[in-house]
């Protein structure tokens, strides 16, 4: 299969003698969704800038659809489209001379971009506000904004840094949605976030770098086998009366209805039902407690405070 990007023996070391990047080796296939995550300061923001031409790095290779950066740089950036963490667009342009302007960049006249730029604004809910100011759109349309932008070009490749802080969850399932759909269309996603839900429900494939090393990197589902403790939250059918003591099994009161259960993933959602049924406690439905890919994260970093790079 071909390769979106195929990164080989990446460094970054800074001026101060920080090293950012110590010798990464990354692939993603073409067509994948694919999930960076790491720490603040892990280096995930420098490895996407070195990937973007923005920084430029300290050794190894980076090729994006088989182009070298170093040997052609101008090619390999037509194939990727950026969404950075930061608003980096004129606000005082109007939307839909954002999307014209950074076509512009790759050579694409006005008159052969307006039905692309229309058809971004139109599927980004962005389409009444295309005359709009850009610095009049609420934080939600401007996030949206960014992709919208990053997509006009129509790249092969998509990278999201943090595509959906600070919205609202709404609007981060209508974006999920959405790269869902352009997934599916063909371009290969990349994307990095703190809101470790979005990689276990978008991606298939992820990478966790830590202070500038990967530590993992595999499918979701391969990583989620590594959890040894899953934790649900059951609702019962009659008010809980006391706690029993279960060997093996951790359990805490929420209240009179509901209860928290912590247990060896080894044993069967049939078996721990049977075991609370054996104490008297009748169960009506369950639903997970927390992220696993977030409880994952943690032990494979050991939760390190890093700094920010």
């Amino acid at each position: 299969m071909t390769l979106a990007l195929e990164i080989t023996g990446l460094e970054k070391k800074y001026q101060n003698g920080v090293s950012a990047l110590r010798g990464i080796d990354l692939s993603v296939k073409s067509g994948s969704f694919f999930g960076l995550l790491g720490p603040n300061g892990a280096g995930k923001s420098t490895c996407i800038a070195i990937i973007s031409s923005l920084i430029k790095k300290t050794n190894g290779k980076v090729k994006i659809f088989g182009v070298d950066i170093d040997k052609d740089r101008d090619k390999a950036k037509t194939f990727l489209g950026l969404v950075p963490q930061e608003f980096n667009f004129n606000q005082f342009e109007k939307v839909s001379d954002i999307l014209i302007n950074q076509a512009g960049y790759y050579g694409l006249s006005r008159h052969a971009v307006m039905p692309k730029v229309d058809y971004y604004l139109h599927k980004l809910g962005l389409f009444k506000k295309r005359k709009s100011i850009a610095r009049e759109l609420s934080g939600g349309m401007k996030r949206r904004l960014m992709i919208a932008r990053a997509l006009v070009h129509e790249p092969k490749m998509l990278i999201l840094d943090e595509p959906t802080a600070g919205v609202d969850i709404e609007i981060r399932r209508d974006m999920w949605h959405f790269l869902e759909e352009i997934n599916a269309q063909g371009v290969t996603v990349i994307l990095t976030t703190h809101y470790l839900e979005e990689a276990e429900h978008l991606c298939r494939q992820l990478a966790i770098i830590d202070h500038g090393q990967i530590i993992a990197n595999t499918s979701v589902k391969e990583l989620l086998v590594r959890l040894d403790k899953e934790q649900v939250i059951l609702d019962l059918k009659d008010p809980l009366q006391s706690m029993p003591v279960i060997e093996g099994i951790g359990l805490r009161e929420i209240d009179n209805f509901t209860i928290e259960v912590t247990f060896n993933k080894q044993l069967s959602m049939n078996g721990l039902f049977s075991m609370l049924s054996l104490h008297g406690i009748e169960v009506m439905s369950m639903r997970n407690k927390s992220n696993r890919l977030e409880e994952l994260f943690l032990q494979l970093t050991g939760s390190q405070s890093h700094d920010p790079l």
